[in-house]
């Protein structure tokens, strides 16, 4: 009798084991509506570029990003964003998304050299027909793209940063 008592309860406790985990959802196959990737158009406005906080004129950019990401919470995304003018970048989501990598040879200097860039998007969803900030579901980022030299880069002691201002759109 003892001995039986003991087989049902075990098989009770597995069946427990094996409902909790059949019917639990799986955390990997949720992006959480925060996962961008996919296909983007992008533009850097260089009619309102500025550097110490004064206007200046930059070429416009266009490019087209191929984003793939993954997200492990609603707040923490990471992934690598591929380029249409020839870099790959990572990109990460820390209350907004960040999109980083290094642009060689970026800055001329007077004596022939070229000083490295560092290239830097911080972007934010937004809805498309109110400009409101939304956090899942994006088909549109805005924000801003900003890049700096070295403090020191060609022999001078403060960094040089241009910053434009940057809309992105999901093409798919």
């Amino acid at each position: 009798m003892r001995a039986s008592g003991v087989l049902v309860g075990i098989a009770a406790t597995a069946t427990m084991v094996v409902a909790s985990v059949n019917l639990g959802p799986s955390a990997y196959a949720d992006d959480f509506g925060t996962d961008i990737s996919g296909t983007w158009r992008v533009f850097s406005d260089g009619e309102w570029a500025r550097t110490n906080d004064v206007l200046i004129d930059q070429q416009s950019v266009h490019e087209t990003w191929t984003v793939n990401t993954t997200c492990v919470s609603p707040i923490e995304c990471y992934g690598e964003v591929t380029s249409s003018l020839g870099w790959t970048g990572s990109a990460y989501l820390r209350d907004t998304w960040i999109i980083e990598h290094e642009v060689p040879n970026w800055m001329p200097c007077p004596d022939g050299t070229f000083a490295t860039g560092h290239q830097k998007f911080w972007v934010w969803g937004v809805d498309p027909s109110t400009e409101e900030r939304v956090s899942k579901n994006i088909t549109t980022l805005v924000g801003r793209n900003v890049t700096r030299s070295n403090s020191g880069a060609c022999g001078v002691n403060l960094p040089k940063i241009i910053e434009m201002p940057v809309r992105i759109e999901k093409n798919s």
